[in-house]
């Protein structure tokens, strides 16, 4: 579910941003405007993140194999956080360099009204994308505030789609922002610090997106809830008596590896502790559908044994 649903808020961007892209160069081109220009390249980053995210899930999907006996979900996270420095490097410190630049040597820009409109048109098609995005992500949210949602989830793409739209939208603003208020007063200068406010934006969000990646990269476990249900159906599996201990560790966003060691009655037989483990596995996975590889290991309860 999260896959369908992060690969078509993944293609509904990538056709946003790749038309978007064409239609604020060309503007550049007209109105010689630097907030059209650092958005231009920021449209182009959108676009190439849109396809480092599809390579990424291509990748998760390889086989298992012996130098990787868990397999390659993880290739999600790694492309995500390429995906932030690649909206950092092209699209922060460009915009950055090019605000600066136009504020030092600002020159007057040629057919406003030009960038005005492809602007317009830029922000109702960056809303579709936006919306789709928030469409997608709602079953995955829940009842959790966005921002939760965005710190929380192990699925890395709609948070990066949604991080990219809001940023894209917001950007679009302060490029609309700074086109009019040249135009109102006759100084090159506003488009320049539009073209400023784009690049301060852009690296806020990917900052925000390297954090998030970096924790999912390195091994993010399961949440509170998700821990709660697993313990709770070990608790209920009979002759499992507590849970000693429990690790968990997510190997993709769909693929949790669980870890457990339970203490069970010291009478169980072989045979009886087999039945525990299968039982106590089926409980898990019921519980937890991403629960997909489980190890338990028994043990005896050694405080009732002193």
């Amino acid at each position: 579910m999260s896959t369908a649903g992060g690969r078509r808020a993944i293609l509904a961007a990538l056709a946003a941003n790749a038309g978007i892209a064409l239609a604020k160069f060309i503007g550049y081109v007209i109105t010689g405007s630097s907030s059209m220009l650092a958005e231009s390249v920021h449209s182009v980053a959108d676009t190439s993140n849109q396809a480092l995210l599809l390579l990424g899930q291509r990748q998760a999907r390889k086989q298992a194999d012996r130098l990787h006996p868990f397999g390659y979900g993880r290739s999600r996270y790694f492309y995500s956080f390429v995906v932030a420095l690649v909206l950092f490097s092209l699209g922060s410190v460009f915009a950055l360099y090019e605000g600066s630049h136009k504020i030092t040597h600002p020159e007057p820009l040629t057919s406003p009204v030009v960038a005005v409109a492809i602007l317009v048109v830029a922000i109702a098609l960056e809303s579709y994308s936006f919306r789709t995005a928030v469409v997608e992500s709602r079953p995955l949210k829940g009842t959790a505030g966005w921002w939760r949602f965005i710190r929380n989830s192990r699925t890395p793409e709609l948070p990066v789609v949604l991080l990219e739209d809001t940023g894209a939208l917001v950007g679009l603003i302060f490029a609309l922002i700074g086109v009019g208020l040249t135009v109102l007063t006759g100084d090159a200068v506003w488009d320049g610090i539009g073209t400023i406010g784009i690049g301060v934006l852009l690296g806020v969000i990917a900052v925000i997106l390297m954090v998030e990646m970096h924790s999912l990269l390195i091994g993010e476990g399961a949440t509170g809830e998700q821990e709660r249900a697993i313990c709770d159906a070990l608790d209920a599996t009979p002759h499992i008596d507590r849970v000693i201990h429990l690790r968990t560790q997510y190997l993709g966003p769909d693929e949790m590896l669980v870890g457990a060691k339970i203490a069970l009655a010291a009478e169980c037989d072989l045979a009886t502790v087999a039945r525990v483990i299968d039982d106590a596995e089926a409980r898990i996975r019921a519980a937890v559908p991403a629960a997909r590889v489980i190890y338990l290991e028994p043990d005896l309860d050694r405080a009732l044994t002193k």
